[in-house]
C-alpha cells in the first residue's frame, strides 16, 4: 500500500500526510530488514512515496502560511 497517486496526496490534510509518513517510515525499516531477500525495488518505491508526501506537505504548509 505504499503507492500513492498525486491526486490522492493532494486530497489529504497535513495531519494525514504526517501520519502516512510515519507509517511508511516503519514500513521502510521492515523492508530494509527483508532486503537481503531481494526486496530492493520496494525500498525505492517507499522512499519515493515518502519524498512525494514531504513535498506536498511543505507545499500545503507554505500555502497555509501565506493565506494567514
Amino acid at each position: 500500500m505504499s503507492i500513492l497517486k498525486t491526486k490522492d496526496i493532494k486530497d489529504m490534510s497535513l495531519k494525514d500526510i504526517e501520519e502516512k509518513i510515519k507509517d511508511l517510515k516503519m514500513e521502510l525499516i521492515k523492508s530494509k530488514v527483508a532486503a537481503s531477500k531481494g526486496g530492493k525495488l520496494k525500498i525505492r518505491e517507499i522512499k519515493r512515496t515518502i519524498a512525494r508526501l514531504l513535498t506536498f506537505g511543505r507545499l500545503k504548509q507554505t500555502f497555509l502560511n501565506k493565506k494567514v
